[in-house]
């Protein structure tokens, strides 16, 4: 007789996506949209990510809990996840905070975020629920740690960063034993815990948990009760199963997702305007530290039905060019030089226009003679005929959101207050 085949785990778990972030670091980028929702890398949204992870790691089941102005994104949820078959036992619910179990509460907390869609996730019949954030980018294939949450008996598995300790100072930081089990869970320590046999890095909480439902069901119950309780992951349910339960770490190294041309586990929060320039700029590297190519490991989106780019005119000072640059579909480059840069979908580049180093979201186009460099342009913003940006910080800020990296941030709105104040 022969021996049965070992059932993958996530085909009994569930992904819960908590995705109802503002992400207001990222300043005007999110004055339209939830941060799971900001666009990246060409063609697809952040929270692209955690749900192809989910995919590609053989979960269909999934539910994305928003909140903060979450059209865009529950627009582009229904759009490009449309292929969930519920014939199949396939299912991808949006759960907004819709007041479902009292008429002045919204999610108060992650935990809550949850805890008000019990009996929805009691339909999905599953053992297993894997918490997820919905605005990190980074390739994991979550059943590897769902398996060590079987196998060690845990009540709680907790994705885990390999940071320098220097760095840690800004993540939840686990304190753990040489077998992998925290000991102590400190919020942006001062003095952050080193790894046992790696002294000079810290564990950092990646906001990816792992639990058996029924375990989770009860605790969620549990902190509802409490008047206390901030009713968040983070703050209230981690810290008290790390002192009265068993909670493990499980390092990213070991069930990150490489195509072979990365040399180190990628994982970025691309929260700030200048996190965000350069986690798209990187993607122009000639071997980017993140490969979205891999088709092995595909990133999942909505994808638009558009013509090729283009690339128009060819004589001195007027040639259609793009150099170490990614060009999406329906991008036409018309006498203008494209460098190190990322234009998304349906961008236009008129003649004599230059860019460097830009990330242009869907739809932007760039009039005659602009320079351009150093900068993030947000959606449907149309550059004026020989505006000049990145070589006058002063002019620069006077219009712009401009960091102190030197990035700028350009919206319709400050195109508009710009073109009304200088007629």
């Amino acid at each position: 007789m022969k021996p049965r085949p070992i059932t993958r785990l996530s085909s009994q778990a569930m992904a819960f996506v908590l995705a109802g972030g503002r992400g207001s670091r990222l300043k005007e980028l999110t004055d339209t949209r939830a941060k799971p929702a900001v666009y990246f890398g060409g063609k697809t949204r952040i929270i692209d990510f955690a749900l192809s992870n989910a995919v590609n790691s053989g979960i269909r089941k999934m539910a994305i809990a928003t909140q903060y102005k979450a059209h865009s994104l529950i627009r582009h949820c229904q759009r490009g996840w449309n292929f969930f078959r519920a014939e199949r036992n396939e299912y991808l619910d949006i759960l907004p905070a819709s007041q479902r179990v009292s008429e002045n509460k919204w999610y108060l907390g992650t935990a809550d975020a949850v805890m008000q869609n019990i009996d929805i996730v009691d339909s999905y019949d599953i053992r297993y629920v894997v918490i997820l954030a919905g605005d990190h980018v980074y390739k994991m294939d979550y059943e590897i740690m769902l398996r060590q949450h079987v196998d060690t008996g845990a009540d709680v598995t907790i994705g885990c960063l390999t940071v320098p300790r220097a760095e840690a100072r800004a993540f939840g930081v686990m304190a753990v034993e040489a077998g992998g089990r925290i000991t102590d869970f400190l919020e942006k320590p001062a003095n952050p815990p080193g790894i046992p046999g790696d002294p000079d890095h810290a564990l950092a909480s990646m906001g990816i948990y792992v639990f058996d439902w029924a375990f989770l069901r009860d605790l969620l119950i549990r902190d509802a009760a409490d008047p206390n309780s901030s009713h968040d992951f983070g703050n209230d349910l981690i810290p008290e199963i790390v002192k009265t339960g068993k909670a493990m770490a499980h390092r990213f190294s070991e069930s990150c997702i490489t195509s072979g041309l990365e040399t180190e586990p990628y994982w970025r929060d691309v929260g700030t305007l200048d996190a965000f320039w350069q986690a798209n700029i990187d993607l122009t590297d000639f071997v980017p530290k993140l490969d979205l190519y891999d088709n092995a490991w595909p990133i999942w989106t909505y994808a638009e039905i558009v013509p090729p780019a283009k690339f128009i005119h060819d004589e001195d000072g007027r040639r259609g060019s793009a150099v170490s640059s990614l060009v999406s579909g329906d991008c036409i480059v018309s006498g203008s030089e494209v460098r190190n840069t990322l234009l998304f979908t349906g961008c236009r580049t008129h003649s004599f226009s230059a860019l460097d180093h830009v990330v242009a979201l869907p739809y932007v186009t760039v009039n005659r003679r602009a320079r351009l460099k150093n900068c993030v342009i947000d959606r449907g913003v149309e550059i004026p005929e020989g505006l000049v940006v990145g070589e006058d910080p002063e002019e620069d800020a006077r219009w712009f959101r401009r960091t102190e990296a030197g990035i700028v941030l350009i919206t319709r709105k400050m195109i508009a207050a710009r073109a009304a104040a200088t007629g």
